[in-house]
């Protein structure tokens, strides 16, 4: 049974509500929410996936909780990640985020956000939608492991598409976006299932995935 595998071999965690969880959120109830009602849950709208890259972005370096943390002043400071409303910051705008607290105050990730906005409606104009082009990347069956648990994890940090969609995007004038980036993205967006064997959300996330109708 999962709860006779050992946590750190495991990497999952019993909850105290008697459920087996991914362990990665150390029991604590902001991040243990997030794991349980975000993480993995396959989202096709643009606005979603345009906050969610750019917050990726502002996490290189950081820890996911730290900008987890920080997310709704994030969003009050970036126009709820309006990408159109972005595209007017000027550098009044800059020197404005600079100063705010509740963010992470990096002049060069700051910049790349707004500079990813306008990049993003370009990609609308070409593809559709951000989440046309996102999904089309989605992987294969054949190219995931039979079975995803710790080990598997720890050999497939990145993605031979992740690299693929960094490369791209930054074809397409987008900036931070390395590869270890747009894999978190993938991740969290549900284009993978990256809950561990045994983690009650596993199962739940293959049936939406299973319903979900992929844009085109």
């Amino acid at each position: 049974m999962v709860q006779d595998i050992p946590v750190l071999e495991a990497g999952l965690h019993l909850g105290e509500d008697g459920r087996v969880r991914c362990g990665w959120h150390g029991g604590l109830p902001d991040y243990l929410l997030y794991h349980d009602t975000e993480w993995g849950f396959p989202v096709d709208n643009d606005r979603r996936l345009f906050e969610k890259i750019c917050l990726e972005g502002f996490q290189s370096g950081l820890s996911w909780l730290t900008i987890l943390r920080k997310r709704e002043n994030f969003r009050r400071a970036f126009a709820e990640f309006d990408f159109h409303k972005m595209t007017q910051f000027t550098e009044e705008d800059v020197e404005r985020l600079m100063q705010d607290k509740g963010i992470v105050r990096h002049r060069g990730k700051i910049k790349s956000a707004i500079n990813n906005a306008g990049r993003a409606i370009d990609l609308i104009a070409e593809k559709g939608s951000l989440a046309a082009y996102f999904w089309s990347f989605e992987p294969q069956p054949k190219d995931r492991p039979a079975r995803f648990d710790l080990a598997a994890y720890k050999a497939n940090p990145l993605t031979e598409i992740s690299t693929r969609i960094s490369k791209d995007l930054k074809k397409h004038g987008w900036s931070f976006v390395g590869p270890t980036t747009v894999y978190a993205f993938m991740q969290a967006m549900g284009l993978v299932n990256d809950h561990l064997e045994g983690c009650y959300c596993r199962p739940v996330i293959e049936r939406l995935r299973q319903d979900f109708v992929r844009p085109a």
